[in-house]
Order: C-alpha cells, then sequence, then structure tokens
C-alpha cells in the first residue's frame, strides 16, 4: 500500500480531530491544581458566611457615634470581646460595644466598626474619637462569593487562586480532567536505560528522558519502558501499553526499514493508522493513529525529528486530552535577527536563541554541530510554513517557547 506524505497543517488538523478530552471526575482540591474543570460550578455557601469586621476595633451603633470627634469623645461600656469563629452572644444597645477583631462576626444590634486608633480604652470603657456611618468597616454576608453563583466555568485551568475559591465556596473535591497516562517506549537493540553501562556502539535513552521530562513538567503520569528489536517483544509491548494508558508514545522504529518494527507491528495488531508521514522537517517519519481505542504517536528516532514531532504533534493530542484548549508550549512574537530559510513543501522548524533587545526580543537560530546541545540549549522553535522559500531579517514571526 502506498504510504503518501501529508502536511503538517494537515496532520495536526487529523490529531485534534480525533483526539477527545478524558472523561473529568472528582478529584480532591489538594490534587486538581493545574487541571480543567470538568464542568461548571456553582457556589454552595455565601463568603464570608455573616457580616465581618475588617479591623481590629469596636462595633458600635452607629447613630451613638454620630457627633464622636476629638473635642467631643463618646464614652461606650465594654460588653464582650469577639474575634473570628468566636462569636459574641452580647447584643450591642445604645451605649454600649463589643470589642472585635479582624474577621470577626459583628454583633446583633451593631451597623459599623470603629478602628482602634480611634479609640482610647479605659479599664471597660472606651472614648470614641470618631464618628462611623452604617457600614463602615463591615465586609457584609456573600460579598466575596453569593451561594448559587457561578464560580468556575467547565474548561477552566484550575489555578491556585481558583482551588482556594472553589474550596472557599464549599467544594472539598472539584470535577476536573485527568492528565493523561502516558506510555514512553523507546525502541531499538542500541538503546540503553539511563545509568547502565555504556556498550560500545549503543547510546542512551534520551528521547524517551526528554519526552518524560515534558510530561513530567505538564503533570502527567508517564510510564518508560526500552523495547529491543524483535518483533515479538515490539507487538508484546506496544499491546500491553494500548491496554493500560490513555496515550502511547513510540520513539524510534517510525520509519519502513529492515529494522523499524513499530509501524509495521501496528499494522499487525490492527492499529487504525490516522497518518503516517509528514511533510515536516525534522520529524517527517511521524505517524498517528489508535490501537485499542488508545491514541498511538509513532515518534522518529532522530533527537531533533523525536522533539518537533513530539511538541508539534503528539503534545498537542495529549493537552486536548487533558482538556486544555490554549496553545502549551507558549506562542510568543519574536523578531529574526538574521534571515531563516524555508524549504518548499514542507513545514520547517528551527531552533534557537533569543537576545532581549530594547523594544523586541531577537530570535538567533542555531547553527550549531551537535544536535543534543542545540535542542538542550534552544529557548525558542520558530515554523516556516510549507512553500515559504525563506523568511528576511527583521521580520516579526510566532515563536514556540520551550522555557
Amino acid at each position: 500500500m502506498k504510504n503518501e506524505f501529508i502536511g503538517y497543517p494537515e496532520a495536526l488538523k487529523l490529531t485534534l480531530s480525533h483526539i477527545t478530552p478524558l472523561q473529568p471526575r472528582a478529584m480532591a482540591f489538594s490534587e486538581c491544581t493545574d487541571h480543567i474543570s470538568g464542568e461548571d460550578l456553582r457556589a454552595r455557601v455565601d463568603v464570608p458566611s455573616v457580616d465581618v469586621s475588617l479591623k481590629d476595633g469596636y462595633a458600635v451603633r452607629s447613630e451613638d457615634v454620630a457627633k464622636a470627634s476629638a473635642q467631643s469623645p463618646v464614652e461606650l461600656e465594654i460588653s464582650d470581646t469577639a474575634a473570628a469563629g468566636v462569636p459574641s452572644a452580647d447584643r450591642v444597645l445604645s451605649g454600649t460595644t463589643v470589642r472585635v477583631l479582624t474577621g470577626a462576626k459583628i454583633p446583633e444590634g451593631a451597623d459599623a466598626v470603629v478602628s482602634e486608633e480611634y479609640v482610647q480604652q479605659e479599664h471597660s470603657r472606651i472614648l470614641v474619637f470618631r464618628d462611623a456611618e452604617p457600614g463602615r468597616n463591615i465586609l457584609p454576608r456573600g460579598t466575596d462569593v453569593r451561594k448559587g453563583e457561578i464560580i468556575l466555568r467547565a474548561g477552566d485551568i484550575l489555578t491556585p487562586g481558583r482551588v482556594g475559591l472553589a474550596v472557599a465556596s464549599g467544594y472539598a473535591t472539584i470535577s476536573a480532567v485527568p492528565k493523561p497516562r502516558v506510555a514512553i517506549l523507546a525502541t531499538g537493540d542500541e538503546v540503553l536505560y539511563p545509568g547502565a553501562e555504556l556498550e560500545e556502539g549503543k547510546l542512551y535513552a534520551s528521547n524517551m528522558a526528554a519526552l518524560n521530562a515534558w510530561c513530567s513538567r505538564l503533570n502527567m503520569d508517564t510510564r518508560m519502558d526500552i523495547v529491543s528489536d524483535n518483533e515479538k517483544n515490539v507487538s508484546e509491548k506496544l499491546d500491553r501499553a494500548a491496554g493500560e494508558n490513555d496515550a502511547v508514545l513510540t520513539s524510534g522504529g517510525a520509519w519502513m526499514g529492515d529494522r523499524d518494527l513499530v509501524v509495521r507491528t501496528l499494522v499487525t495488531l490492527g492499529w487504525e493508522k490516522v497518518y503516517h508521514r509528514v511533510r515536516m522537517g525534522p520529524g517527517k517519519g511521524a505517524g498517528f493513529g489508535f490501537l485499542k481505542r488508545t491514541p498511538v504517536f509513532v515518534l522518529p528516532g532522530g533527537p531533533p525529528s523525536n522533539l518537533t514531532a513530539f511538541l508539534f504533534l503528539a503534545l498537542p493530542g495529549l493537552m486536548k486530552m487533558a482538556g486544555y484548549s490554549r496553545q502549551i508550549p507558549p506562542l510568543q512574537p519574536v523578531r529574526l535577527k538574521e534571515p531563516v530559510k524555508g524549504k518548499k513543501d514542507w513545514t520547517r522548524f528551527v531552533f534557537g536563541e533569543l537576545e532581549q533587545g530594547d523594544q523586541f526580543c531577537f530570535f538567533i537560530p542555531h547553527r550549531m554541530l551537535s544536535r543534543l546541545r542545540s535542542m538542550a540549549e534552544a529557548r525558542c522553535i520558530i515554523t516556516i510554513p510549507e512553500a515559504v522559500d525563506g523568511i528576511p531579517e527583521g521580520t516579526t514571526v510566532m515563536g514556540t517557547m520551550l522555557e
């Protein structure tokens, strides 16, 4: 069967159109940070739940202190003290006051709080040197949140502030989209697990480590494995990974050579191929499909190809699974410090450094011989679309930020 290349924009579109977010589930408030809210949330309580004092001071009847001044202070009798969570049972009557600390419930009968800097205490009485209109220094019930109002929308990112808001509104658990469980399979007889003794002609699984680092940065649960170039072994590992995880990333064996077993084995296992081979450089061997209804992203083994195929095809799919709609990694406008060349009929990705100018952030393409060092030190990747021969110096383009 002929295996046609497709364009990068089409590959990305196909990826996103075939991926659906995971089903939301109830998560403890301590576990859901940076997840996506799975439903609209309505406040279950008023916040604050009662009228409270905004200051340390004295709860008063405003009419009692309406004419208070430094020249003509008003004398009041202290009947009790109230603190946050420890209310007073006393009612404030004309001529009396209750000492209140910040956050304390306003006692019945009081409609204002005089802050303590305008008061002089003498044993069980105070002299008030300033008036206080109704509502002074009082935070009314429900000011922050009203019971029944929507505090979170489905699709909102559960930032620390939003988690705090949900808890304040009566939630101990929050409906959230889980991050996908991702199996990362590094293939090849030459690949060794990090820390093993290096044998001649072999290499450490740096692709696997980098993919795991990206997934870990985004709080995805990963499982890593190294798979030797044996059809039975590749078949068993792929079948198991697809059955036990939400997504599978394969690294290496993506082409159709004698030792490239991944795609061949996927075909044998009956995967539903969406595409294989993309007009993108680096990363042309990328593929995508489903095995046991589990998304499988086929990533080339060359380090730059592996990373670009992951960042620009697999990661958008994984983030959609997690419920995200915004671009990750984020995009930022950068200005080219020098011209860059494109490639006819191919989308080209260029690694580079950033330099902060007076008005612009400049992009400087890498020209390092070391692929690994170029990837490690790159702070940004720019995309040159198909059919664009080049982009001149000084042009502002969107860059994918790697830090």
